[in-house]
């Protein structure tokens, strides 16, 4: 890790969970952080946390999906700092329900926030290495990507494309110093289930097992001293993926109730467009799902809701 000291990194999804988190261990170690997101003052929060911690930080809003607003951070960053040695695509959107309740609309959101603004982000990154002849691009991915599930279709496709992005990615960076790595966490313990788009007319929990954003922020950092190919994070996501190459069958059957048995609960709740048409908060490091979720069940507005209709399945 005393390799991350002084390392320029730009990072986007910065203003709350596993980018939040991120940029906090990446300031304990004194590196110089360009910071994106949408939501210009919590990312500006964010920035005075790093300071505080020792790292040098700048706050560059960016909504991922525009191109030119993800060049306009890149160039930012070789403004501030001369260089990118790392970049991280965290920016994401979370969408669930059956596939023919999800509104169109949200779908090509997500899929521009998850896949479109990771292939910007690469894309800016890629350029400057290029130039510098050696830089780490990590992509946090998701056991989504690897394993798709039940009532998040959407969700799963954009993540099945960031995985095959990364995997075209590297064939095309053999024989260079520069590194297409990611991250692939199982549930984690961050505002994204708040955050998201919810057509299932059900409350909505983080699936079990839960891990701390910590876990997924020292794999990042861990990969931007020593970078790997792809991480799992946490048991889950390696068993979840095998059980999904080698036994499709039985993975097919089980996982639909396992998915709806951990992800939703049994209070009816209005059909949501959560964050995907604009930022919204709570802008934090979790969700409290680790600690219970009692404690933090009542949170602030999740963003437009629609008329609420029977969900399908009887649900």
């Amino acid at each position: 890790m005393n390799r991350l000291e002084g390392a320029v990194v730009v990072l986007t999804g910065a203003s709350s969970g596993i980018g939040r988190v991120t940029a906090k261990m990446f300031a304990r170690r004194h590196a110089k952080l360009v910071l994106a997101a949408r939501g210009a003052e919590a990312l500006q929060e964010v920035v005075k946390r790093c300071v505080d911690l020792g790292g040098e930080a700048i706050a560059v809003p960016t909504d991922v999906r525009d191109e030119s607003q993800v060049l306009a951070l890149r160039d930012a960053a070789i403004a501030r700092f001369g260089r990118i040695d790392v970049w991280v695509n965290d920016a994401a959107s979370y969408l669930v329900g059956n596939l023919e309740d999800v509104p169109s609309d949200l779908v090509r959101g997500l899929i521009e926030t998850n896949v479109i603004g990771a292939f910007n982000g690469a894309k800016a990154a890629l350029t400057q290495f290029r130039k510098q002849g050696r830089g780490v691009l990590i992509s946090v991915g998701a056991l989504a990507g690897r394993a798709p599930y039940a009532k998040a279709s959407a969700y799963c496709a954009s993540k099945h494309a960031v995985h095959a992005m990364n995997a075209a990615l590297r064939q095309e960076l053999v024989g260079t110093d520069i590194h297409a790595c990611i991250v692939a966490p199982a549930s984690v313990d961050t505002p994204l289930f708040d955050h998201a788009a919810n057509y299932t007319g059900l409350e909505l929990y983080a699936t079990t097992p839960t891990y701390p954003p910590q876990r997924v922020a020292r794999a990042i950092l861990r990969c931007a001293a020593r970078p790997r190919r792809e991480v799992f994070v946490g048991g889950a996501p390696l068993v979840m993926t095998l059980l999904h190459l080698f036994l499709p069958w039985l993975y097919e059957r089980i996982r639909p109730e396992l998915a709806v048995e951990s992800h939703l609960g049994p209070t009816p709740a209005p059909k949501i467009a959560g964050n995907i048409p604009e930022t919204l908060p709570p802008y934090d490091d979790d969700a409290g799902w680790r600690r219970g979720r009692a404690a933090v069940v009542e949170r602030l507005p999740r963003g437009p809701t629609r008329p609420l209709a029977p969900a399908a399945g009887g649900e």
